[in-house]
């Protein structure tokens, strides 16, 4: 790419480009005035500058018509592709073909929204950009917006993104928490209540490995479970669950994933821990672009296929 001083470019006003190219093509300053919607004299006095800017008449009245000089012979052609350039820069529409496309998409999000419908998304993706691919990164709330203003990921998938943040967000579907336990390990064989649901041993998935939301709402009202087994990570819960009597109360989207896959009983918790948003967020600069308005498309239809809004 030419590389433009901008001290130079600066003194340029473009809009007498566009004059240039009227006068050339109707050979006329009246004419040129008529194509432009501007009063003759405005042209007349465009036509001044870019007289005294290229130091060359460029236009001479001969014979009842404007008749280029041999400088504006050579430099008319460049001038009217510089205007299309222009053009073609501000206002065509970049095109997004996923069917064609190669480009590498990476979204952040917490291991629950991974395990909830990351697959899904890599096989919509997978079918309508069989050429392109994903990656996920581990994120949160707490991480999203700065990974996002780095350029790590293209859109981050989080729970109630803050309302006050600059960057761009949406919230898609609602979630809250259910819990899974193998049923016959722990003699569960109808609704569960909240006396068995404090009596069984609990496996916790939770980032500092210490407590969860369950924690905080039984603290409350003065009482407290037993934490068997504390993980990091959502998926390994199957393992921790199968033929043992324990159970784990999780986000409601990744335990209805799970247990698609696991022997595992899904149902209610016997207690009120709320609900709350799920948010996409994305940097304000690609709002507009195709290919994340795409990507955003395609997370949409996915969580609101699993979690209906």
């Amino acid at each position: 790419m030419q590389k433009i001083d901008l001290k130079d470019i600066a003194r340029l006003d473009f809009n007498l480009a566009v004059t240039f190219v009227a006068i050339w093509r109707e050979r006329s300053v009246s004419l040129a005035a008529q194509r432009l919607s501007l009063s003759q004299s405005a042209v007349s006095s465009a036509l001044a500058r870019l007289r005294e800017i290229a130091g060359d008449p460029l236009f001479v009245r001969m014979q009842g018509r404007m008749q280029p000089t041999p400088r504006a012979e050579r430099i008319a052609e460049e001038i009217e592709t510089g205007l299309a350039l222009l053009k073609d820069a501000f206002l065509a529409v970049p095109g997004f073909e996923a069917a064609t496309s190669n480009r590498r998409f990476t979204l952040g999000m917490s291991d629950d929204f991974e395990v909830a419908f990351g697959p899904e998304i890599a096989r919509r993706m997978a079918g309508e950009a069989p050429g392109a691919s994903i990656g996920i990164r581990q994120s949160n709330r707490q991480t999203a917006g700065a990974m996002l203003e780095s350029g790590e990921i293209d859109l981050a998938i989080v729970a109630s993104w803050p309302a006050r943040s600059v960057l761009l967000h949406e919230d898609v579907a609602e979630s809250g928490y259910a819990c899974l336990l193998d049923a016959d390990a722990c003699g569960v064989t109808g609704p569960l209540t909240f006396e068995k649901y404090l009596d069984l041993p609990h496996v916790l998935v939770s980032f500092s490995g210490r407590e969860g939301i369950v924690d905080e709402v039984l603290r409350a009202n003065g009482l407290a479970r037993h934490v068997q087994t504390a993980l990091t990570h959502f998926s390994a819960l199957p393992a921790f669950l199968v033929g043992r009597r324990a159970i784990a109360t999780l986000p409601a989207h990744a335990a209805i994933r799970i247990a698609q896959y696991a022997s595992l009983k899904l149902t209610p918790p016997p207690l009120d821990l709320g609900r709350y948003a799920i948010s996409m967020a994305w940097r304000s600069n690609h709002d507009a672009d195709p290919a994340n308005r795409w990507l955003r498309a395609i997370v949409r239809e996915v969580i609101q296929g699993i979690l209906p809004p």
